[in-house]
C-alpha cells in the first residue's frame, strides 16, 4: 500500500467514524464478492477502509470511470486504493463489464460491487442489476458476502464536495451462491433481501 492509500484509510475513519459487524461471517482472504447498497461515493472507499489490511490488499472496488477519471485528485485516489473502474456509457458487446471484472480478478483479488448500478436516493434500495448473477454464475466458487452500509450519505450528501463528520456502521454478512438451476429474477430477490436483512441487525 502506498502513502496515499494509508492517508485515505485514515480520512475515511476520521470523517465516517465506522464500526465494523462481522455477522456469521469472518474475515478472509480467499476471492470474494462484496455487494453492498448504494448511497453514496463514498461507499466505496468507506467500505474498502474498513476491512483489515491484508483484506484490502487482494480487494479492489468497481467504480465508475466517469466519476473516478475527472479532474487530478479522484483518478490518483482511484489507483491508491487500486479501483476497478468501468467505463458505463461505452460498453462493448464483446467485452462486457462482467468479463472485464472476472478477468481483472484473475484467480488473487476480489471485488466490492453495487448491484443497484447507480446510487439511490433514499432509505429504500433500488432493483439489483443482473451482474452479479452472471458472475455468480461464471464464477460458482466465489463466495458472495452482503454488506449493509449505514448513514455513509449523509457525510457526503448528492451535489456536496466536502465531507460531514458523522459515524456510519458497516454489517458484513454470510456469504451467499448462486444455486444450482436458481432463475436470474430470484437470485437477484434472495441477493437483494441478504443485504436488507443487514440493516435490522
Amino acid at each position: 500500500m502506498t502513502l496515499t492509500s494509508h492517508v485515505i484509510v485514515l480520512l475515511a475513519k476520521l470523517f465516517s467514524g465506522f464500526t465494523v459487524r462481522w455477522v456469521d461471517c469472518q474475515p478472509d482472504t480467499c476471492q470474494r464478492i462484496y455487494f453492498a447498497n448504494h448511497t453514496s461515493h463514498l461507499d466505496a472507499v468507506v467500505l474498502w477502509s474498513a476491512l483489515p489490511k491484508e483484506i484490502r490488499a487482494v480487494t479492489r472496488p468497481v467504480a465508475a470511470k466517469d466519476y473516478w477519471s475527472s479532474g487530478w485528485v479522484k483518478p490518483h485516489m482511484a489507483a491508491s486504493f487500486n479501483a476497478l473502474l468501468i467505463d458505463r456509457k461505452e460498453i462493448k458487446v464483446h467485452r462486457s463489464p462482467i468479463d472485464i471484472m472476472l478477468e481483472e480478478m484473475g484467480d488473487i483479488y476480489s471485488l466490492i460491487v453495487f448491484p443497484e448500478g447507480g446510487r439511490s436516493s433514499g432509505d429504500e434500495m433500488g432493483e439489483f442489476k443482473s451482474g452479479l448473477y452472471y458472475m455468480g454464475k461464471k464464477r460458482p466458487d466465489l463466495e458472495l458476502v452482503p454488506v449493509y452500509i449505514d448513514n455513509v450519505n449523509r457525510i457526503l450528501p448528492r451535489g456536496e464536495v466536502l465531507p460531514v463528520p458523522l459515524l456510519s456502521c458497516i454489517t458484513i454478512g454470510a456469504p451467499i451462491f448462486l444455486e444450482a438451476g436458481e432463475p436470474k429474477n430470484a437470485f437477484l430477490k434472495r441477493a437483494k433481501e441478504a443485504v436488507q436483512r443487514l440493516k435490522d441487525l
